[in-house]
C-alpha cells in the first residue's frame, strides 16, 4: 500500500469519523427539542420501548449514514482539487 493511499484513508476515516460526531449531537439535540428527553441510551433494552427504539435507530442512523457520506464525497473533491485525480480506491469502485 502505498502513501497516497494510506493519506486517503486516513482522510476519509478522519472525515466520516467528524462528520459522525457533530452529526450524533445535531441529532440528540434535535431529538431533545422535539421529544423534550433524552433519546434512547440503548435501543436494545427492553426497558425502552419499540417505536421510540425504532425511531432513535433510524433518525440516528439516516442522519450519520448521510453526514459520512457528504464528507467522504466532500474529501473525494478536496483529494481531486489538489492532487488532479480522485483516490485510487474511488476510482475502482463499481
Amino acid at each position: 500500500m502505498g502513501r497516497s493511499e494510506i493519506a486517503w484513508k486516513a482522510l476519509a476515516l478522519g472525515a466520516g469519523a467528524a462528520s459522525a460526531f457533530v452529526t450524533r449531537r445535531a441529532v440528540v439535540g434535535l431529538w431533545k427539542g422535539v421529544k423534550g428527553g433524552d433519546p434512547p441510551s440503548n435501543p436494545a433494552s427492553r426497558s425502552t420501548a419499540w417505536p421510540e427504539a425504532v425511531a432513535w435507530s433510524v433518525a440516528s442512523g439516516v442522519a450519520i449514514a448521510m453526514a459520512r457520506l457528504v464528507a467522504q464525497r466532500a474529501a473525494a473533491g478536496a483529494w481531486k482539487a489538489k492532487t488532479g485525480g480522485y483516490p485510487k480506491a474511488l476510482e475502482e469502485a463499481s
